[in-house]
Formats: structure tokens, sequence, C-alpha cells
């Protein structure tokens, strides 16, 4: 069978797995809602509905917001996640629902100024934890984004299910057990904090850690796909990335050794530059891979839009044509089945993530600002220390609240991340009454 072509599972089945009373329940209990609504469509409207997912509008996805008006955010990232991932679900026969909530939320706890925002934290908490994205997206849901207080006055943020919150969890396990992070930034990568364990205990009692649900793996393929896809087009359209750089033959085999090392280093650790090489022609011989350089034609432009939506369709049909040829055509969800992404599928989108990389990320004037960003992050996190008074009020209460230095810290650092790219700048500006003009 071809990459791009494959039976649509829905079709064949046209059902949903059932899920259980356990899995819609929530860490706070609460009182009957409308029957009409199903416990995981109101976790959908939740987060839709969060302060936090309209914050993604102002948070860097790879290029910066506000650099240019096509460009991605977070936010556009984000629900562009959750419509891959929600008909991936679909076609697999897990709730939809369950995974929309998943995808929209994946991003959450990101900070501004994207990766590199987040390795500034997690150096600036590094005797309290850390800091991780996905960690801090945990927290949010459960603890930050106001919506649900429990009988002790605790909050709950959300209160979502349990299906939900374990769906959202792309690294179910806590600090003490993660491994190296992406080489460039060292971030080790881990789902909870010490101090969020008990709802983590909560959603996930009777699961080893590691163990991911299947709602969970399609979210993270769903991110990994419009990732690689989305990341490729936005470079290609800011002028970063020419696709013709990368050909095979004398002029672009420099280029492909740096793609294939930066690959490696920030996704694929065991891949060879044969496998990726090859992954790569397999993407190039496609009929939508553009033979032409990028003009900012209509012409163009859909020439690229078409090459998005059958990279996506390629990927998406190779992993469910993978998942069933295993698991076979009953509705797939939670422990029943894992998700199956073939071994060419993994490396054609790590390559196209490492193009991304290569011609954005680590692009010397993103480097530049890199150094930046720190000052600003360091500078909020000093004037916050000297001036709780100055907290948003939800983390005012907060570290009024806190026991110790080191819970006061990680206050500073939520509402640290809280902050969306432009407010940052905008108070670190503020605070240096101009200084910031002469960096």
């Amino acid at each position: 069978m071809s990459f791009d072509t494959h039976p649509r599972a829905s079709v064949r089945t046209g059902t949903v797995a059932v899920y259980t009373p356990r899995d819609e329940e929530r860490w706070v209990s609460e009182p009957a809602k409308n029957p009409r609504r199903s416990a995981f469509q109101r976790d959908r409207a939740r987060v839709l509905h969060s302060a936090g997912l309209r914050r993604l509008g102002a948070k860097t996805q790879v290029v910066s917001p506000g650099t240019d008006d096509f460009v991605r955010t977070r936010l556009t990232h984000s629900l562009e996640v959750a419509q891959v991932g929600r008909e991936l679900a679909r076609y697999l026969g897990c709730d939809p629902d369950i995974v929309d909530t998943a995808c929209l939320s994946h991003d959450l706890g990101h900070p501004p100024f994207g990766h590199h925002g987040e390795t500034i934290l997690d150096a600036l908490s590094k005797d309290i934890g850390g800091f991780e994205g996905n960690a801090q997206t945990l927290r949010l849901v459960t603890r930050i984004e106001p919506k649900v207080i429990g009988a002790d006055g605790r909050p709950a943020g959300l209160n979502l299910t349990r299906a939900s919150l374990d769906a959202l969890t792309k690294y179910p396990w806590p600090r003490a057990e993660a491994t190296a992070g992406r080489r460039d930034s060292g971030v080790r990568k881990f789902g909870v904090y010490d101090d969020d364990t008990d709802v983590f205990d909560f959603y996930r009692e009777g699961v080893k850690n590691g163990q991911k649900c299947i709602e969970a793996q399609v979210m993270d393929l769903a991110d990994d796909i419009s990732y690689s896809v989305h990341d490729v087009e936005d470079a290609i359209v800011a002028g970063h990335l020419d696709l013709a750089d990368f050909a095979s033959g004398t002029v672009g085999e420099a280029r492909r050794t740096e793609l294939f090392e930066i690959t490696r280093q920030w996704y694929l650790p065991e891949t060879s530059d044969a496998e990726m090489d090859k992954a790569l022609g397999r993407l190039q011989a496609t009929a939508y891979w553009p033979s032409e350089a990028f003009d900012g034609s209509r012409r163009a432009q859909a020439g690229l839009k078409h090459m998005t939506s059958q990279l996506i369709g390629r990927f998406v049909g190779a992993a469910e044509s993978a998942t069933r040829e295993e698991f076979g055509w009953e509705p797939l969800a939670r422990y029943s089945a894992s998700l199956v992404v073939p071994e060419a599928t993994s490396i054609e989108i790590a390559v196209l993530k490492g193009m991304a990389t290569l011609t954005v990320m680590v692009a010397e004037d993103r480097l530049r600002l890199h150094d930046i960003q720190a000052a600003v992050i360091g500078a909020l996190a000093e004037w916050y220390s000297e001036n709780p008074e100055k907290l948003d009020p939800m983390f005012r209460a907060d570290h009024a609240e806190a026991a110790n230095d080191s819970v006061r810290l990680r206050v500073i650092v939520d509402q640290i991340a809280s902050l969306t790219d432009h407010s940052a700048w905008a108070l670190y500006h503020h605070l240096n009454a101009g200084a910031g003009d002469r960096l």
C-alpha cells in the first residue's frame, strides 16, 4: 500500500469506543450537568474558553508573533493540532472530544519566547524542581486556571475528567524519572512537578509511569505532524527556508549534511544520514513537493498549501493503517491499543522538523535574540521577587500563602510563564524606562 492512499477506519466502524464512568471522574466532584453534553464535551469547552488558551495567541511557535501577519502562534498551532488529532481519533474510534481537549491543551504551559523561554525558566528554577512546559500545562489545568474550587478551598483548575487529563499528558512521569531532553537545551522532559503529584496520582491510578493511553499518543503524533508541516510552511513564507537548498546533487549536499546533523541532535539520535537521506528523497519525489522557488504569488501559495495538506494526509494515513493492521478494526481507546507509527513516517516527520529547526530556530539572528530574552525573563523574575504586590491577583494570593521561599519562587515562575511574548516585552521596557531599547 502506498503512503498516500489509506482506507478510513471510521467508514468501516462508524462507532466510538465505550468509556467507563471511571474515565469520566473528576478530581473534585461536581453536581450533575445537562445530559445533552458528555463529560468530555464539557472538558473541551472548558479548555476552549480558558484564559490560558487565549494567551497562546501572543506566544511564539517558531517565528515570533508580530513579525508577520501570516506566521503561526501557539494558538493557531494548537487549533491545527486539534483538527489533525480529532480526525485521527475519529478514524480509530477513540472519543474525538478527549483528543481535541488534549490537543488544545498541549501547549498551555509554554512560557513566552518559545522553547528558549522554557530553558531560561528551567535554569531559574533548578533548585525547586525545574521548569518544563508539559508539567506546567498540567499545573495550569489542575491548579492555576480559575474554574473549580474544592470544598477545602484548594483550586482544582478546570477540573477535567480523568480520561482528558491522561490524554494531555505527553510525558507521564515526574522529573526524577526523566532522561535528558533535547540536546540544544538540556531541558528534561517530564509531565508533573513534585508538588502536583496528588492529582497526577489520581488520574494515573493503576497505570505505570511511562505508559501512555492511545488518546495521548494521537495528540503527540498530531503535534509532531502539525509542527513538521506547518513550521516548514511558515519558514518558507517568511523567507528563511528554500526547499531547493536541500536538493540532491553537489549544490545541496552541504546543506543536507547540516540538516541531517541537526535532525539527529534534536530528534533522532540513533538515525543515520542514509536513512534520513532516503526519507528526504521520498518526500522530494512526491508530485506535490514544490518544484519552483516560492515567490509569494497566489499560485505559489496554493502549491504550498497543497503540499501541507497532502503531507498531513500521508502521515495520518500511514499511522492509521499501521495501527489497524496490528489491532484490527474495533474502536480503540485508553489502554486497549497503542498507536503504531511506521519508522519511515517518523523519519520523514523528523526531517521536516529539522528543516525548520536549522533555518529558523538555530539561525544566528535567533541565537542573538536568545541573550536578550534571557535578560528579559531574568529581570522580570528579580522584579517580581522584590515587588510581590505587583503579581497578578491570583498569584499575589498564592505568594502570600506560600510557606517558604521555594514555594514563593514557584509562584513567580507561574506568573512569568503565564505572560505572553508581548506582555513580557512591554513590562520589561516599562521597568527599564527605555533601557531595553538600547539592548
